[in-house]
């Protein structure tokens, strides 16, 4: 197995050798939006990272894994109003999914996981992988990564200082941010979210929804309407290089077990 592991780093006559039927590809995407004023903007970054830690751990468990460039820009949702973000439309993020699908597939590269860091990027990897499911019979899974982070969290530093850490602009980026790139986290930022925000007469319930008659009721809110510091619903000094560095193993182990125990065995129709 090569020791390269980006497939940007492979040269043409190394991918036609290595890219074969049984390799895996990783997918790694994320966003660049407002993920508090302490953190760096790019998420996408802790997504490639972790796309490479799950790459490693598996081939460790003796599968030739790689990682794709990853997908930068996220789509478009409330965080829009974040100074200095680019999100990219539904539309436009579907049709890059379905052209790097459609390139690899081509290939014979057909075993395939999405590293998601993203929730807006859901609906757009939901509908091209059933797209692709239905017909080419590409089973392509997306381990959304903050998603199943927020699972883990209670079970490793425990569900009280979990549920106070957790949320937008806390747990898990911010702690996987000190442990994947320390020097990127301005320290000096770090503060406990804003509570109280309104709209129109209306306690704001989250970053798309109000509060009324204690139902929470979808509407179309900015980010920066909901919080000015870019964290909700969290407390972020309590987010910790330590909790980052056992969650970025336990994501790594999770990840890499599904490419091992499922991917790489083939998940096609």
């Amino acid at each position: 197995m090569i020791d390269k592991i980006r497939m940007a780093e492979l040269t043409s006559e190394e991918a036609r050798q290595e890219l074969t039927s049984e390799a895996v590809v990783l997918l790694p995407m994320g966003s660049l939006e407002d993920q508090g004023i302490h953190a760096p903007m790019g998420d996408y970054l802790a997504a490639d990272l972790m796309a490479m830690e799950i790459a490693k751990a598996a081939r460790e468990g003796g599968v030739s894994t790689f990682v794709a460039p990853v997908i930068p820009f996220g789509g478009k949702d409330y965080f829009e109003s974040s100074h200095g973000g680019i999100s990219i439309s539904h539309a436009t993020l579907c049709g890059i999914l379905d052209d790097m699908f459609g390139c690899l597939n081509r290939h014979g590269i057909r075993k395939i996981m999405i590293v998601n860091g993203h929730g807006g990027n859901v609906p757009a990897i939901t509908e091209v992988a059933l797209r692709w499911r239905q017909k080419a019979g590409l089973f392509i899974p997306s381990m959304y990564l903050w998603q199943v982070a927020y699972g883990e969290l209670p079970a490793l530093i425990g569900a009280e200082k979990a549920k106070a850490s957790s949320g937008h602009g806390g747990d898990p980026l911010t702690s996987v941010g000190l442990h994947f790139y320390p020097d990127l986290i301005r320290k000096d930022l770090v503060r406990e979210a804003p509570t109280g925000s309104t709209i129109k007469g209306m306690d704001i319930g989250g970053f798309s929804s109000v509060v009324y008659d204690g139902a929470k009721i979808q509407a179309p809110i900015e980010a920066l309407e909901a919080t000015e510091t870019g964290a909700y619903g969290c407390n972020p000094t309590l987010c910790s290089a330590e909790t980052g560095d056992v969650l970025v193993k336990r994501l790594a182990a999770i990840g890499a077990g599904l490419v091992i125990d499922h991917v790489a065995k083939g998940l096609h129709d």
